[in-house]
C-alpha cells in the first residue's frame, strides 16, 4: 500500500483497492459503488450511512472467502445528506477502517466521486 502523507491529495493517489480486499482495520485508499443509502429519522442523531462494494462491471468474479461480494459501511457522522453520495455512484474513499457489527466500517472518511449513473 501506498505511504499516504497529509499533504498528497487522495486523487494522486491511484483508484485504491477494492472493497472486497479491505484488511480488518487500518488505515486504507479503497474505491467501490454505493449499493445502497440510510437516511437517519428527524429525531435522531444526524448520520448519513453508505453501503460500499466492489464494482461488478471490473471485478465480476471478485468474492470474499464466504463467496459474497465485498462490503463497506461508510457512516458520515452530524450529517443527514453527502451530497453526490447516492445509489449507483462510484466512489474512492480514504480513511480508518475498523469493524463494527460485523461489517467493516469507515466512519467521515475523505471521499472523491468517480462517476455517477446519470443516464441509466
Amino acid at each position: 500500500m501506498a505511504d499516504l502523507s497529509v499533504d498528497e491529495p487522495a486523487s494522486s493517489l491511484g483508484p485504491g483497492i477494492p472493497v472486497s480486499s479491505l484488511p480488518a482495520k487500518g488505515r486504507v485508499v479503497c474505491h467501490g459503488q454505493v449499493e445502497s443509502v440510510t437516511f437517519m429519522p428527524a429525531d435522531q442523531t444526524a448520520a448519513y450511512t453508505a453501503i460500499v462494494s466492489d464494482v461488478e462491471r471490473e471485478r465480476p468474479a471478485l468474492r470474499t472467502a464466504s463467496g459474497q461480494r465485498g462490503r463497506l459501511r461508510v457512516v458520515w457522522l452530524g450529517r443527514r445528506r453527502v451530497p453526490g453520495i447516492d445509489a449507483g455512484t462510484e466512489v474512492r474513499l480514504e480513511g480508518m477502517v475498523t469493524q463494527s457489527q460485523g461489517l467493516p466500517t469507515m466512519f467521515n472518511p475523505r471521499y472523491e466521486i468517480l462517476s455517477s449513473q446519470e443516464n441509466e
